[in-house]
């Protein structure tokens, strides 16, 4: 597997563009962990990686979405952007994933992309405004790699994304990448009505068409209209997982997880402090779908003493790692509602309705099943997971499993309604 992936990079990609690649994301990328680790020994934060949603809005309306992508746009300019990521840069970061609304939308993005070519950018994008020119000019950048995202054959693209001719308009913007050799990726939200991606078959496909990486996300139920009844059972969940491992040994394609670490023992990215989030207004938040937020890029501080000095981020990376190794949103919501209330933390959506939607949410499972966990078989992901991705001993300071187990088996009783602070 290994020779073939080599072969397929050798004969594959631009070597330019895997240059940037490996300098950029990965020797740089271990460098900014490096610095993290050294960080927390001092008692100091500050993510090894950012993820940044640049603009709100989007032209499709997927199921399940958490984002405003109707309301009016906002989005990081650039000026705001460039101090952004030249401070992220200072304490040695050089990945920052994008992510919308659809990235694309922002009328400057590729003036943003273009201006920090010593960076590496990962663009979440459902493709459609990757035009032959724009997939050339990430050629010529040769710091970025869209993760376009496929949730399906046409009938199903088009139910969960909102729209008609979804998938046709998502294919061409990945062939558009692809045909320029731009490092491409191709990310799907796994879900019960395409769950049958989770096939050789379509990793196959992948590898033909010149695709080098994917990612299989777990849909969660949150936001306005969360569609709980599209959620995995945790079989369902561990079936994905066996097939990633599987495969990982198996195929000469990259397939990232962002919920395990070398062991098979879940984490949360957000938890273990290994990223934070940026929303369309600059609100600094713990990860995407949690939107709520004491600090903004906008503070007149610098970012690295916002990081350092901001209770509430402290405070939910303490109370997810003291609670759970999953997903706390899915799995202890009422925890989250207590964190919100308890630092008078803002709603950072523009339809103002995080603390309801957060209120009515049941208990779900997420990623964590003790007693289930399944080990990488892959040496190379064992050895990259161990040095680049792991729980950094966040769960060693602060995890209670029998406080886990006990929830898990009486959980608390449904929460009234919290006054949650908002921006208004």
């Amino acid at each position: 597997m290994y020779l073939r992936f080599a072969n397929r990079l050798f004969w594959e990609t631009d070597k330019r563009l895997l240059w940037k690649l490996v300098w950029n994301f990965g020797l740089k990328g271990i460098r900014s962990v490096q610095r993290h680790k050294a960080r927390l020994a001092r008692g100091e934060f500050f993510p090894p990686f950012l993820y940044i949603s640049v603009i709100n809005s989007c032209n499709l309306r997927c199921q399940g979405c958490w984002v405003d992508v109707a309301a009016k746009q906002a989005r990081i300019e650039p000026t705001a952007m460039s101090r952004l990521i030249g401070e992220a840069k200072a304490m040695g970061n050089s990945f920052f994933g994008i992510l919308g609304g659809e990235p694309f939308m922002h009328p400057e993005i590729l003036e943003i992309l273009g201006s920090h070519r010593d960076c590496y950018f990962q663009v979440f994008t459902n493709g459609h405004f990757i035009t032959d020119e724009v997939a050339r000019k990430l050629r010529e950048f040769g710091n970025v790699t869209p993760l376009v995202s496929v949730e399906g054959n046409e009938i199903v693209s088009d139910e969960r994304r909102g729209r008609e001719g979804v998938l046709s308009r998502t294919m061409e913007g990945l062939q558009n990448c692809l045909r320029h050799k731009v490092m491409t990726g191709v990310c799907t939200s796994l879900c019960q009505t395409n769950f049958d991606l989770l096939s050789e078959k379509w990793l196959d496909r992948l590898i033909e068409m010149g695709v080098m990486y994917t990612w299989f996300h777990i849909y969660r139920p949150v936001g306005p209209d969360a569609k709980p009844e599209l959620a995995l059972t945790p079989q369902q969940q561990l079936e994905c997982r066996k097939f990633v491992v599987e495969m990982r040994a198996k195929k000469p394609i990259v397939i990232i997880d962002a919920y395990y670490d070398g062991e098979g023992r879940a984490l949360c990215p957000a938890a273990t402090g290994f990223t934070h989030h940026i929303s369309p207004w600059g609100d600094i938040e713990p990860c995407p779908i949690i939107q709520f937020a004491k600090e903004s890029i906008y503070d007149e501080r610098p970012l690295r003493e916002v990081f350092r000095q901001s209770a509430f981020l402290r405070d939910f990376r303490e109370t997810a790692a003291q609670h759970t190794r999953g997903c706390i949103v899915l799995e202890r919501p009422d925890l989250l509602e207590q964190l919100v209330v308890r630092h008078g933390a803002r709603d950072t959506t523009a339809r103002h309705a995080a603390g309801s939607e957060l209120d009515a949410m049941e208990i779900r499972p997420s990623q964590y099943n003790p007693g289930q966990e399944i080990p990488e078989k892959s040496l190379a992901y064992r050895v990259a997971k161990y040095f680049f991705f792991n729980d950094y001993g966040t769960y060693g300071k602060h995890f209670d499993a029998a406080k886990w187990i006990d929830t898990r088996d009486n959980p608390p009783p449904k929460r009234e309604l919290m006054q949650i602070g908002s921006t208004e």
